[in-house]
């Protein structure tokens, strides 16, 4: 317990200047944690061919990450659905040109990997330019959920939520941590309120909450799939940035849909 608080005061320490000052700095601590988070990614995967997976698919990580809509070079401008289509183009060449020593399920692991994670990071980088409160209100809401959840759950958690998939979470931990976030996602408003009627905050709220949630039973999910207790060891007693940013990453992508922000 003790290095788990270390490291996340060491950790707020560092992100919150960074977050708060936003611009090119917060652009590149994401493409950082995006890079991280991509290698961690692989690893899982294949832990001996993990860094060639990378280096594959670094550049096309980063080419998602452009905080652009669209990239022009020369007389071509290509979007984000053109890059991701160039990348499965070239990974399935690459499969044949290896002789399949790097197959199609290889390819589609990288290629799935790659997308998720470029445009969860793509997203929380357009929403911290769209404006900080958007940003710190989505933390915060994610935050309430989980520390709910967590402390909830040791109250009232008699019913597994799903068990199959994370033994330790509960029906009564999902659903404090919902009220929480309710709670906080309100005080929000009033605090800093958003150009929104109450009644849609308090609809964003609760779809960051269960979205998260269900995000965070995702990485379990894989983890569980691939038999690992973390993603990474990055930050002690935490896990890596994938274990820090599970619920974030389903987060940002579903409110991008919903045009929140």
């Amino acid at each position: 317990m003790k290095q788990r608080v270390i490291t996340a005061i060491i950790a707020l320490l560092i992100l919150v200047p960074i977050i708060i000052y936003g611009n090119w700095p917060f652009i590149i601590f994401a493409y950082l944690l995006a890079t991280i988070g991509l290698y961690e990614m692989m690893r899982m995967y294949n832990k001996d061919k993990g860094i060639i997976y990378v280096i594959i698919s670094l550049p096309f990580l980063w080419l998602l990450l452009t905080p652009y809509s669209d990239l022009t070079l020369g007389s071509y401008t290509f979007d984000k659905f053109s890059m991701i289509t160039l990348f499965l183009l070239i990974l399935l060449t690459i499969s044949v040109f290896t002789k399949n020593n790097f197959t199609f399920d290889q390819a589609s692991f990288v290629l799935l990997a790659t997308i998720y994670i470029g445009t969860a990071f793509y997203f929380i980088i357009i929403t911290r330019m769209t404006g900080l409160n958007y940003f710190l209100f989505i933390l915060f809401v994610v935050w309430a959920t989980d520390s709910g959840a967590y402390f909830m759950g040791k109250f009232f958690g008699k019913r597994k939520l799903w068990p199959a998939i994370s033994p330790n979470k509960t029906i009564g931990g999902a659903v404090g941590g919902l009220i929480i976030a309710l709670i906080v996602g309100i005080v929000f408003q009033l605090v800093y309120a958003f150009d929104y009627s109450l009644s849609y905050v308090i609809f964003i709220t609760i779809v960051i909450s269960i979205v998260g949630q269900i995000g965070d039973l995702v990485a379990s999910a894989i983890k569980r799939h691939y038999d690992i207790k973390d993603f990474g060891k990055l930050f002690p007693g935490h896990g890596g940035v994938l274990d820090r940013v599970d619920s974030l990453l389903f987060v940002f992508i579903v409110l991008h849909l919903l045009q929140f922000a």
